[in-house]
């Protein structure tokens, strides 16, 4: 039994904040950046030691702007570093030039603990101990080896049965009882790791989301001590999954019965399988069973630098909004607007394929329907919440007007395209508010004002594309008339398609496009 902790993951809302504090402030090393495994266009970081080695290893996925998480039993509450004793000053001066609030030293079972908050509000404790070796330290800026974090040292679950929790790190993960403290009984490895098992009867359960721990994984040697394991845990009654492979590492999964979602994993092969050590985690990587779709997930993915390089900084706006900068970058900028079920990034392979060297800024509408976004409120499937209309055109509207001042936006050469619902908004917002856009892309776009505001859109170029055998395209004459009885500079298309988007819209954007550089010229 190799024993111990193989990695922690938790789930974070905003990877460039993720990156400053774990890399920036921790001095971990971001050994591994990848698309999901499940859900390719999910981000999915790994920081560790320099080597990336098992024990180190703290794990997030990135759910950009998620929703946040409620942390209760069963879930782990709080994820713990060893530093060595004697830096303990260290980190504290370290915390204070970073402006991160720490509560402590405190003394638990016998260690000094620094208990801090990471961007998403997670509990990080450091613990100046000696019962775990150093792995492989980092040396970052600011911070020598001798002070860097040496491994992880342990982290707490929150169960309504510790018995059972205990009894189950014991019996499948080689963890045995080390100590008592009030409601928290120490689980500690043969690697000198620990889990704290807290009573948490009559505290609320807890909810997914970010700022949470999604799961704890436990080290194996290979793959036959993975199965070994698995078969004993069926045997015995537990709902274990069957072998993932994880390209890292092949592991299976479990919830223990306080409700935890615990992993086994193997120590091979290792996050050096695809990167040489210099380079470690430079690279992004799309998991293999994704490999067709690796153009597009590059660019769904958010985008952050690690510290002291290049980064976007991002304003506070009225919708939630992610922005792809190509590299090398035009200079053109696009603004795109989902349809109904989509999210800010859903346009962006899209708009990437009709420009690549665009700037893409991708928005989400801020009303749902079912759980799903919109940009705006409808009654049925052609009545509409004129209200509603109107209150999202005007939060639109002073969105581009705060985009022109936090990103420097050129609203003469930008571009707005929206598709379905939100192509609705988007031509109705310039009826409402006109002057704004002067470039417009209108993908299946419907009549959705029932009374059309006077406005001029003289100098205003749009292009309106419908499918040929779209069941909706019957009512875009309707706003293609009202758009060019207000002056709009309007070509309206059909292309083979239904409601959907397809090859030949890109052709035909492209092909509008250049038509309008070449008049400008």
């Amino acid at each position: 039994m190799t024993g111990g902790i193989h990695h922690i993951t938790l789930i974070t809302r905003k990877v460039q904040a993720n990156v400053d504090f774990y890399v920036g402030f921790l001095g971990l090393r971001l050994v591994k950046r990848t698309g999901g495994f499940e859900d390719a266009t999910q981000l999915h970081l790994i920081y560790g030691d320099a080597s990336g080695t098992p024990g180190s290893l703290i794990t997030f996925l990135v759910w950009e702007d998620g929703s946040l998480g409620r942390v209760g039993y069963g879930q782990p509450s709080e994820v713990s570093f060893a530093i060595p004793t004697e830096t303990i000053g260290f980190w504290l001066t370290r915390a204070l030039q970073f402006n991160i609030a720490v509560t402590g030293p405190a003394q638990e079972f016998g260690e000094t603990v620094l208990r801090l908050h990471d961007p998403d509000g997670a509990i990080i404790k450091l613990v100046g101990t000696d019962a775990v070796s150093p792995g492989d330290p980092w040396e970052s800026d600011g911070i020598s080896q001798t002070d860097a974090i040496m491994r992880l040292r342990g982290a707490t679950i929150l169960t309504e049965k510790p018995a059972e929790t205990a009894d189950f790190l014991s019996r499948y993960f080689s963890y045995e009882s080390a100590g008592q403290s009030d409601t928290i009984t120490r689980m500690v490895s043969s690697s000198g790791d620990c889990i704290d098992v807290r009573d948490a009867t009559g505290f609320w359960s807890s909810a997914p989301g970010t700022g949470t721990v999604d799961h704890i994984a436990f080290r194996a040697a290979d793959i036959a001590e993975v199965n070994a394991t698995y078969e004993q845990m069926i045997a015995e009654g537990a709902d274990a999954t069957a072998l993932h492979d994880r390209k890292y590492f092949h592991s299976i999964y479990v919830r223990e019965p306080g409700g935890t979602l615990l992993e086994m994993a193997t120590d091979g092969p290792g996050v050096l399988i695809d990167e040489p050590l210099e380079t470690l985690g430079t690279e992004l990587f799309v998991p293999p069973h994704f490999a067709d779709e690796t153009a597009n997930v590059k660019i769904i993915l958010p985008q952050f630098g690690l510290p002291k390089e290049p980064r976007f900084i991002y304003r506070d706006l009225p919708f939630v909004h992610r922005v792809y900068t190509p590299e090398p970058a035009t200079g053109q900028a696009f603004i795109l607007l989902h349809g109904s079920d989509g999210s800010e990034t859903s346009l962006m392979p899209l708009a990437a394929s009709i420009a690549p060297g665009a700037t893409l800024f991708g928005l989400r509408g801020r009303s749902t329907e079912e759980g799903t976004a919109r940009w705006f409120r409808r009654f049925g499937p052609l009545s509409f919440d004129q209200n509603d209309i109107r209150s999202e055109a005007e939060a639109f509207a002073a969105f581009i007007e705060g985009a022109v001042e936090a990103y420097g936006l050129d609203l003469q050469s930008t571009i707005f395209m929206g598709y379905s619902n939100g192509a609705n908004l988007l031509a109705a917002m310039m009826q409402l508010h006109p002057g704004l856009v002067r470039n417009a892309i209108l993908l299946r776009a419907t009549k959705v004002l029932e009374e059309t505001p006077e406005a001029d859109l003289s100098g205003t170029h749009i292009l309106s594309l419908t499918g040929d055998h779209d069941l909706f395209g019957a009512h875009a004459p309707a706003l293609e008339a009202d758009l060019r009885q207000a002056g709009a500079n309007l070509t309206a298309l059909s292309v083979p398609a239904g409601h959907e988007t397809n090859q030949h819209d890109i052709d035909a954007v492209r092909s509008w496009l250049t038509e309008m550089e070449t008049g400008r010229n």
